[in-house]
């Protein structure tokens, strides 16, 4: 039986560049390939064709083809025509009288996935053979097609849409009654299946079995019968299903989250980052006009390579619960950023060394940890962050559940082993030595703080996004936002510091931590912050040892990696 691609070769760091190069030609232009590039394994094998000709910028369409999966080579889509140098008796090449190689044209074409290149080769892209095949392979793909684009959720990101308009015919000369199979079946709990959609390309069953090790789905019944099945007895319900629905072509696999809830071409795309353990990974977060409706994976080699699991992918509907903390309330009224922050920062002037005590979120940005930090030393306070701990496995989802545990011991807001300092402040607060609690994202309640000795506090400030035990006691309620509603940085489990991006605006009052935090750290010690994100992570790289050399705009899209 497979087993799961292992977690190391989802953590590499991409694409080396080749040292050794082969020239061919691609549609008359002369080029350089690497004679070698890695497979879906991240292993250096011979370059094919489709990697040559996308190396030269030539657009090759394929079905079955996907660069982390195991070639399988049965669409035929990406057939293209050929030549290669013609050898001699001596095995030299024979030269033209021009002094060029005699290239010797193959009478048949070659599935340009599977086919390596070799030194000479001449590859054809566009002859009006290679497009009478891709109108032939597309002929057959749309004969027991169901004509249903228009209720289709794949409508917009749809292979066959796309190579139909670009390489098919204007016309169908198909006149018999097309082929029925099984619609809207339960393929998983997560998955609905339409087999009269399936073009049969198999990435969905090659990523389940080859990188997942859940070898739980399958071809069953021959011809134009066949279709897609789960294996006898077995469920598909692993953690990783949604990813079939990204690698479908067409819109034969379709998530029950997504399914008919938008139109894809409404979507707003928001480079991001998955909060929801310490991989973090790379994410697309689809919204419209405030409200979030998908997480999509977002390419990393570095980080998740194509994937993520469907744990965090559909860990973002809490964000829009209508309980969501809106309003700034002082001792259960509603009131003002402005008093609150005049009030809070008045008896923070004032509190004596050590009778502070800060808990934090491993949730928080590395930029909000970082201010926090910076109150921390001004007011001598204790603190820490919670931990948060989960079922991990050997692919993607990490048992650190926090997206920036990294982030807290890096910054300084965790002293050694996160979480050791909390028994520490609960029995300060419980024998009256610390009298102001700042609590960021957490209910204290639940991580062990007795909630009578919250009773005994002289100021209990909260920040969270959703009502909880902690909330209920605060003097100062302030509304934070969701990751989702803010820019900042994470540093995952490794030591990789990457950017993530505000999607839609929070709700009501809230504001991101980072806005009022800066500002409570100049009041109180009178130095100055930068007003902007990118400005304020530059001026923590300066100061903080493992970011430094750091710039926000040198971490591009798929981050730096930093020594933790």
């Amino acid at each position: 039986m497979s087993t799961a691609a292992p977690a190391s070769q989802l953590m590499g760091d991409g694409v080396r560049p080749a040292t050794e190069t082969i020239r061919i030609r691609v549609n008359g232009r002369e080029v350089e390939v690497p004679k070698t590039m890695p497979d879906w394994q991240g292993k250096p094998v011979p370059t094919t064709m489709l990697q040559a000709c996308e190396w030269a910028g030539v657009t090759v369409p394929h079905y079955c083809y996907h660069p982390k999966l195991p070639v399988a080579g049965n669409c035929r889509m990406c057939l293209v025509e050929y030549g290669t140098p013609a050898l001699g008796p001596d095995r030299q090449p024979i030269l033209n009288p021009d002094g060029t190689p005699r290239i010797v044209k193959s009478p048949r074409p070659a599935i340009a996935c599977a086919t390596p290149v070799t030194p000479g080769m001449e590859i054809y892209t566009d002859t009006p053979g290679v497009k009478a095949m891709r109108a032939g392979v597309l002929e057959f793909l749309l004969i027991n097609h169901p004509l249903d684009c228009p209720i289709c959720d794949q409508a917009g990101e749809c292979k066959l849409q796309e190579y139909a308009l670009d390489y098919g015919e204007a016309f169908s000369r198909f006149g018999e009654a097309k082929v029925h199979k099984p619609k809207a079946v339960d393929l998983g709990p997560r998955i609905v299946f339409d087999a009269e959609r399936c073009i049969l390309c198999t990435r969905c069953i090659r990523f389940t079995r080859d990188i997942v090790g859940d070898d739980a789905l399958g071809i069953v019944h021959r011809g134009s019968y066949s279709t897609i099945a789960t294996a006898p007895g077995r469920a598909f319900d692993n953690n990783y299903t949604l990813n079939t629905v990204d690698l479908c072509p067409v819109g034969a696999l379709t998530s029950r989250d997504f399914r008919f809830r938008m139109r894809v071409w409404f979507l707003k795309e928001t480079p991001s980052i998955c909060p929801s353990c310490g991989t973090g990974c790379n994410i697309r977060i689809g919204s419209r006009q405030g409200r979030i409706y998908r997480y999509t994976p977002r390419p990393n080699d570095a980080v998740n390579s194509h994937w993520m699991c469907d744990y965090g992918r559909l860990n973002y509907k809490w964000i829009h619960r209508p309980d969501r903390l809106q309003k700034v309330e002082i001792r259960g009224r509603v009131s003002s950023w402005e008093l609150a922050s005049d009030q809070i920062l008045q008896q923070l002037r004032v509190a004596s060394p050590g009778s502070v005590g800060l808990v934090a979120s491993a949730r928080l940005s590395n930029e909000e940890l970082w201010l926090l930090s910076r109150l921390k030393a001004r007011l001598h306070a204790l603190s820490d962050a919670v931990p948060r701990e989960g079922e991990g496995d050997a692919l993607l989802l990490h048992a650190d559940r926090n997206p920036n545990t990294q982030g807290a011991r890096l910054t300084g807001v965790c002293y050694t082993e996160m979480g050791s300092q909390l028994p520490l402040i609960w029995e300060r607060i419980r024998t009256g030595q610390i009298r102001i609690l700042l609590v960021f994202g957490e209910d204290v309640i639940r991580q062990g703080c007795d909630p009578a000795s919250l009773d005994q506090l002289e100021m209990l400030v909260v920040c969270d996004v959703l009502p909880n035990a902690t909330t209920a006691k605060a003097h100062f309620l302030l509304p934070g936002c969701a990751p989702a509603e803010k820019s900042g940085t994470f540093t995952n489990v490794h030591g990789r510091v990457q950017r993530f991006h505000a999607a839609i605006p929070p709700p009501g009052e809230a504001r991101p931590e980072w806005q009022f935090l800066a500002e409570w750290v100049t009041r109180l010690t009178g130095e100055s912050l930068p007003g902007h994100l990118p400005g304020l992570f530059n001026r923590m790289a300066s100061e903080v040892r493992a970011f430094q050399g750091l710039t926000w705009s040198e971490l591009g899209d798929l981050g730096r990696l930093v020594p933790v």
